[in-house]
């Protein structure tokens, strides 16, 4: 409990820039899951603006219909339309370059939230539904390239894995807490 106390916090060593091209990945990835997001809301609500084959194993009105396309009420294209209109601002270019570990910690958990999610979906369409929608699979691939990308810059940016500075000569220790020690 201890480590993730200390990883919430949002003071710590200084966080390292993330590389340009990274950035940019990133903010193009999330735009590319919002637009999609945004069509299949639409097409929700309005599924005569659905563009995509209805027989076989490509089914997008078949699987935007299903009740797998609801979770607890809500229909699964609005969840999505909500995650990416928040992963756009964790992911802009200001919040890349935010000294505030918190902001890369929630990229962080987004990221994995999100995938797990896209696992529920793409088993519900495989087992469940028996069909897969090209756009939910566009959405499912950008989720898991976003994945990837978040989980290969944020630990090194926050400094995880590298051993802890040597403390400046002269000063002083910590007394450790030997229990076992004699006194």
């Amino acid at each position: 409990m201890q480590v993730l106390t200390r990883a919430w916090r949002a003071e710590g060593p200084e966080v390292e820039r993330a590389a340009t091209w990274r950035v940019a990945l990133s903010g193009v990835l999330a735009l590319v899951g919002l637009g999609l997001s945004i069509y299949l809301t639409i097409t929700h609500f309005e599924p005569h603006f659905l563009v995509c084959a209805e027989s076989g194993a490509i089914n997008c009105q078949l699987v935007t219909t299903s009740p797998q396309a609801y979770v607890f009420g809500i229909p699964v294209a609005i969840l999505g339309l909500a995650y990416y209109a928040v992963v756009c601002v964790v992911d802009s270019p200001w919040a890349w370059r935010s000294a505030d570990r918190r902001v890369h910690l929630a990229r962080v958990v987004l990221s994995v939230l999100g995938m797990a999610f896209v696992l529920y979906l793409v088993a519900a369409e495989l087992l469940v539904i028996k069909a897969i929608c090209i756009y939910c699979t566009g959405v499912h691939i950008v989720t898991f390239a976003q994945l990837i990308l978040v989980m290969a810059t944020v630990p090194t940016m926050l400094g995880w894995g590298r051993p802890p500075e040597p403390a400046p000569r002269g000063a002083r220790r910590r007394p450790s807490n030997n229990r076992g020690a004699k006194r």
